[in-house]
């Protein structure tokens, strides 16, 4: 069967917000959470996002795993199916807020739990998701021993611009970040996270990287607090297409940031510097 996250890879979702479709405001949401409370957390997403509203913000990107916490037990016994549960309530705030949100979110689906992203328009309306398709496979925390692994990247668009969505360890990779930038014209990366320390300045270093090399927005949201052994090293970043961290988050505290975004600003550095378009694919095999 052919997942929606294959599906809106390949097809613009044309969501309408209240500015013009050149620039909006989106929102970043730095927050410790209560490890196997989704009420908690919920709590939590809802007075986030009700200050993001009051700040303009049209979209608001939540940490990995905001529902559950990041431990692998914890997920396997409180992952839930999107028909009720957590997601069902992200629904009711964007329909309250009339504001769009992404959140990295367990996802229950038959036998297998998935580590996802879930984007939830301005109506309550699921319209995009994406299933996390690098796992961290390191011990102590092995991701495979809880999730199976997603298989299809996924973009939406926003008016002119398409934004593709990415969870923490895939910041590893640059060819999903290439692929997605090419190939769906993706113009704005979305990652949720919950990356610790002690490796602060790789997250920092990557999320600026993949901003470079695809001139393309980052909207990274990660993690503070501690959940089991791991303390995560907050620094959300949004970051422009020329590198330029244009709104950031401290390593320890929760924090709400924000941003404009322009469509015009990816067309004028990507036609400045044609870089995407002098890669030698002939070379690379």
């Amino acid at each position: 069967m052919e997942s929606l996250a294959s599906r809106t890879s390949s097809a613009a979702l044309q969501l309408r917000f209240a500015q013009n479709d050149n620039e909006m405001k989106v929102a970043v949401a730095q927050i410790s959470c209560s490890l196997g409370d989704p009420e908690a957390n919920l709590s939590k997403v809802r007075e986030f996002s009700a200050r993001a509203k009051e700040a303009g913000a049209e979209l608001i990107v939540f940490p990995e795993m905001t529902d559950t916490g990041y431990s692998m037990p914890v997920i396997q016994k409180h992952a839930s199916h999107w028909k009720s549960g957590f997601v069902v309530s992200l629904r009711e705030i964007a329909i309250q807020l009339s504001m769009a949100i992404v959140s990295g979110v367990s996802e229950r689906d038959g036998s297998s739990i998935y580590n996802s992203q879930v984007l939830v328009d301005a109506k309550g309306d699921i319209v995009a998701k994406y299933r996390k398709t690098h796992l961290y496979s390191v011990a102590p925390v092995e991701e495979q021993t809880c999730f199976a692994q997603g298989d299809a990247f996924a973009s939406f668009a926003i008016g002119d611009l398409r934004f593709g969505f990415s969870i923490c360890y895939d910041l590893r990779f640059p060819e999903m970040y290439r692929k997605m930038a090419t190939e769906q014209n993706v113009g704005a990366f979305l990652m949720s996270s919950a990356w610790p320390f002690p490796r602060d300045e790789h997250f920092r270093v990557l999320a600026q990287a993949r901003a470079i090399e695809n001139q393309s927005y980052v909207i990274a949201s990660n993690r503070v607090g501690k959940d089991d052994d791991l303390w995560f090293c907050g620094n959300s970043a949004i970051i422009d297409p020329r590198g330029v961290v244009i709104a950031a988050a401290s390593a320890d505290r929760e924090e709400l940031i924000h941003a404009d975004l322009s469509k015009e600003l990816v067309d004028s550095v990507r036609q400045r510097v044609q870089s995407l378009g002098h890669r030698r694919q002939d070379l690379y095999g």
